[in-house]
């Protein structure tokens, strides 16, 4: 007697459910996806999602329909997540940098070292006078992107984070277009010792 098999379209749906599908990490599953789409995308929309399916960077992933919390007659299944400053400017100046990847080179992949990261952040922050303490504090929001799922460490390679291509959705075209007025207001913010509301 064979083993029974599971469904296709649950393994996707269960996938999706989890948390983003990457290609590269499941390519049988993203295979079945990529099949399967039309029939997800009206299994999530039951549900109040939307599918978003990128397949340029081979990542698929779940999103609240944009509605009026008050009036909607579903409640949220994605959660918002309000993000401090510091991991929003960490955020911004990550996808700042992806850009900067896909305009000036062939490469998919962006790799910084940890050092890399706390000086790319450094300016917009105020002088502490404490370097170990502001060093700490940004470790941990290094940490809060590792967890948030736009930073993975690497393997084997200490202080080596790869800048993960799921970050350009949450960090939009839109949104970056505005880019260098955000960091000019982070700048004013540093300078004067507060800090801006999270974007």
């Amino acid at each position: 007697m064979s083993e029974p098999t599971a469904d296709p379209l649950a393994l996707v749906l269960i996938s999706l459910m989890k948390g983003v599908l990457e290609r590269e990490a499941s390519p049988a599953t993203w295979s079945n996806l990529v099949e399967l789409q039309p029939r997800a995308r009206d299994y999530f929309a039951i549900l109040g999602l939307d599918l978003l399916v990128n397949e340029a960077d081979g990542l698929a992933y779940l999103r609240q329909k944009d509605q009026d919390d008050s009036t909607s007659p579903l409640p949220r299944l994605v959660p918002r997540r309000p993000l401090s400053y510091p991991v929003s400017l960490l955020l911004a100046l990550l996808r700042g940098k992806l850009a900067e990847l896909d305009a000036t080179s062939g490469e998919t992949r962006l790799v910084l070292a940890r050092v890399d990261i706390i000086e790319l952040v450094r300016l917009f922050l105020g002088d502490t006078g404490n370097e170990a303490r502001l060093v700490d504090r940004l470790d941990a929001h290094i940490q809060k992107v590792v967890e948030l799922g736009f930073l993975k460490p690497l393997r084997g390679k200490d202080d080596q984070y790869e800048v993960r291509r799921l970050l350009k959705a949450f960090v939009d075209a839109e949104w970056l277009t505005d880019f260098d007025a955000r960091l000019a207001e982070y700048r004013r913010h540093a300078l004067a010792g507060d800090e801006p509301e999270a974007p």
